[in-house]
């Protein structure tokens, strides 16, 4: 497994296409959306105010990642950290890392894109007990915050640097 995060806007057109065609589970969705929502969100936001991340895995797009930052930025966010948003591991890829991989190339790609961060903050759903284990697995911790999200409860995470 040969794996980089890249930059939505270094993506050639194959990737791009290929990247059209990520999918998630069913379940998933209602956690994570699909790609063509979280492209949409990247695509209309103020300039710098969200980054899109494709890992490759041999040079083909298998996972997606948003990154956002002021105006964008949610109100349950610390005010110098960037916020973690639709996860995506294209079904046909999941279990074999590559989730873990991205989360674990994310943070030097937002320390590189916004060099002042102190951290990562996200929203997980408390009943999307994988992603819940994976997070902790590499150092998220909970900032003792739930609240009413669009599906139910969330639990705030943070991962300083």
């Amino acid at each position: 497994m040969t794996t980089r995060l890249v930059p939505y806007e270094q993506l050639d057109s194959q990737q791009h296409a290929r990247l059209l065609e990520l999918e998630v589970r069913p379940a998933q969705k209602t956690f994570s959306g699909d790609i063509h929502g979280a492209l949409h969100a990247l695509v209309n936001a103020p300039q710098g105010a969200i980054k899109g991340f494709a890992l490759l895995n041999d040079e083909w797009p298998v996972a997606f990642v948003l990154l956002k930052r002021p105006p964008c930025l949610p109100a349950w966010a610390d005010a110098d950290s960037a916020s973690l948003h639709a996860l995506q591991v294209d079904q046909r890829f999941q279990g074999r890392g590559f989730g873990q991989a991205c989360l674990q190339a994310i943070p030097a790609a937002a320390r590189r894109q916004w060099p002042g961060l102190k951290g990562l903050n996200l929203a997980v759903d408390s009943d999307n007990q994988p992603a819940l284990k994976l997070y902790r697995k590499l150092g998220w911790v909970e900032n003792g915050e739930a609240c009413k999200g669009r599906i139910g409860y969330e639990r705030r995470m943070v991962l300083a640097f």
